[in-house]
């Protein structure tokens, strides 16, 4: 069963207890930057391959956190909108220094 969110604030607050695992923590941060370099190499060379090559690397990676490391399913598959805006703003609170890398 699906939980229900009063709002993504609420959500956020799950996410973040989904990734309580430094190392799975670490892996999403990663591929969401993978993601930032593969989006701009498809921008500027005019190839949408490298938008799939994208969605691969940040999913692979974090998926990886998710088996391997935090051991729970990823929120992806139960809540796909917030579990993508939600992992935009973790890896912005990683790079400010609110959350820990």
């Amino acid at each position: 069963m699906s939980r229900r969110f009063h709002d993504f604030a609420d959500f956020y607050r799950f996410y973040l207890a989904e990734h309580a695992n430094r190392t799975c923590r670490r892996l999403h941060v990663i591929g969401t930057a993978g993601v930032v370099v593969l989006a701009t190499v498809a921008g500027l060379q005019g190839d949408a391959r490298w938008l799939l090559a994208a969605l691969v690397c940040g999913y692979g990676f974090a998926w990886t956190g998710h088996v391997f490391f935090e051991k729970n399913r990823p929120a992806t598959f139960r809540h796909p909108v917030y579990s993508f805006m939600a992992d935009w703003v973790m890896f912005k609170d990683v790079l400010i220094g609110r959350i820990p890398f």
